[in-house]
């Protein structure tokens, strides 16, 4: 076993064979020391003593590898000189102050392990030099130290591997969450292309949802309207499949249209529909549809106001009008028709509408400001049921005609009728509610008035046969009166 000396003086081995006269000496020493005197002790480097010769079978190796020499380092390696035999002590030395017997002749089975003087010191810029290489190499801090690492292995029977956690194997969306809301309402919303009977194939694309399971589709009618004469109509759903459709029933006042497939598949689902009245401001929605053409979009925001009165292109010339529910879920030229949801997944309105810069509503602008309409899900229920009774829309009536200009003070009923007729209809609702030419309709129920149209979507938000309280002027003076609504067959 051998035995490592850290600066301190080792008595003389009596048994010891007589050493060599001069000892050898390295090959490249950094520097000559000066010969120690007895005793003094080795502040340099430690002095190996070598085991004594045991024949006639050698010694095993040295179990334990000195501290003072480690392996060599395959970066550094290249740098350092290489070592030559292990320095004896010098003759001067041997002979000088009683110093101890040299070892005795390495025996042929062992070399005596080479001690580096400063080691420490050199291998260290070493270290930083090889370490400086390896990164720029690895060409990163992270690759120069994982590089420094594989070369410190030097067994090269160990390694580390850093992976990224793996993702969930599922995951899944709580109920109420815009994703699982889209994700179970998507499958019954369709992207309907539209195409007319004419020559030049006009068209467009809109959307619509499942009614019912045989095969009814929602919409607008200005999505439509191209294709109701002579024209084809196809609905797509949200997992490729396509199927041809026809037009039941369309409602140009309403902006209401129901469709159907020709070739209707079983399991159809119908979007459940929520209650419009129940709806307040701030209430999340989610819009579902195919803004310029990109199907199955989601978007998202809030009920931004109710009962705004609101006119849009049918696509055949007219206005439709309507109480609106203003949302500020983005809404697109593609997104008429497609379902307003609320945050349970209910249908709350038809989109239809949107806000323009230039000021004025339809789908035909360049895109969405944040100021969508949509037709109130009770209204739109009423008439989509109309629709699949009977082809047409019906509806709700005061008798009488009102300036569609003026706004500001109210709805005026107009001097004179359309084509010279009265303005009031003789024996209709309002003449037998009192109100006259020249009288300034000012609120309709609990609803302001301030213009014909904001008139006519209120009227439209109720059935004939219903009683409304009408607050009106005439010739300065405020006055009230009931109306009970008459009806209106057909689009005319």
């Amino acid at each position: 076993m051998s035995t490592e000396n850290e600066g301190t003086e080792v008595p003389a081995d009596p048994t010891a064979p007589s050493a060599p006269a001069t000892p050898p000496v390295p090959a490249t020493p950094p520097a000559a020391p000066a010969p120690q005197q007895a005793g003094a002790p080795a502040s340099e480097a430690p002095t190996r003593i070598q085991p004594p010769v045991q024949p006639p079978t050698p010694p095993a190796p040295p179990a334990q590898a000195p501290s003072a020499a480690p392996a060599p380092d395959p970066v550094t390696a290249a740098q350092a000189p290489a070592p030559a035999q292990a320095p004896e002590p010098a003759a001067a030395a041997a002979g000088a102050g009683g110093w101890p017997p040299a070892p005795p002749v390495v025996p042929s089975w062992g070399e005596p392990v080479p001690a580096l003087p400063a080691a420490p010191r050199k291998r260290s810029g070493g270290l930083v030099a090889a370490v400086l290489v390896a990164a720029l190499v690895a060409g990163g801090i992270g690759g120069g130290i994982g590089y420094w690492a594989a070369q410190r292995e030097d067994r090269g029977t160990e390694s580390t591997t850093v992976a990224s956690g793996e993702a969930p194997a599922s995951f899944k969306r709580e109920p109420g969450t815009v994703a699982a809301v889209a994700a179970k309402a998507l499958p019954s919303v369709v992207t309907i292309q539209a195409k007319s009977g004419g020559t030049q194939g006009e068209g467009g694309t809109g959307t619509g949802f499942v009614y019912d399971q045989e095969g009814h589709i929602v919409t607008n009618n200005h999505v439509v309207a191209s294709a109701a004469e002579g024209g084809t109509l196809s609905a797509t759903f949200s997992d490729g499949r396509t199927y041809d459709a026809e037009v039941v029933g369309r409602a140009e006042g309403y902006d209401v249209a129901v469709i159907k497939l020709k070739e209707a598949p079983k399991g159809l689902k119908p979007l459940p529909l929520g209650n419009s009245d129940k709806v307040a401001v701030g209430d999340s929605t989610i819009a579902i549809g195919a803004p310029f053409g990109l199907s199955n979009t989601v978007t998202t925001g809030i009920i931004s106001a109710k009962n705004r009165p609101v006119a849009s292109g049918d696509g055949g010339g007219s206005n439709s009008y309507m109480s609106a529910l203003q949302t500020d879920a983005s809404i697109n030229p593609g997104n008429s028709g497609g379902p307003l949801l609320d945050a349970a997944g209910a249908v709350i309105g038809i989109n239809s509408a949107i806000q323009s810069t230039g000021g004025g509503y339809g789908q035909s602008q360049a895109g969405s400001i944040g100021l969508g309409f949509a037709i109130p899900v009770n209204q739109a229920k009423t008439v989509a049921e109309q629709l699949i009774k009977t082809g047409k829309p019906v509806y709700p009536v005061i008798g009488a005609t009102v300036n569609m200009n003026d706004k500001g003070e109210g709805a005026r009923i107009a001097e004179q009728g359309a084509g010279g007729t009265e303005a009031v209809t003789p024996s209709g609702p309002a003449a037998k509610a009192g109100l006259r030419a020249g009288d300034v309709i000012t609120a309709f129920g609990d609803h302001p008035i301030d213009s014909g149209p904001s008139l006519i979507s209120e009227i439209w938000t109720h059935k004939p046969g219903d009683s409304v309280k009408i607050t009106y002027e005439r010739d300065g003076r405020t006055a009230t009166t009931t109306v009970v609504l008459g009806e209106r067959t057909g689009d005319s």
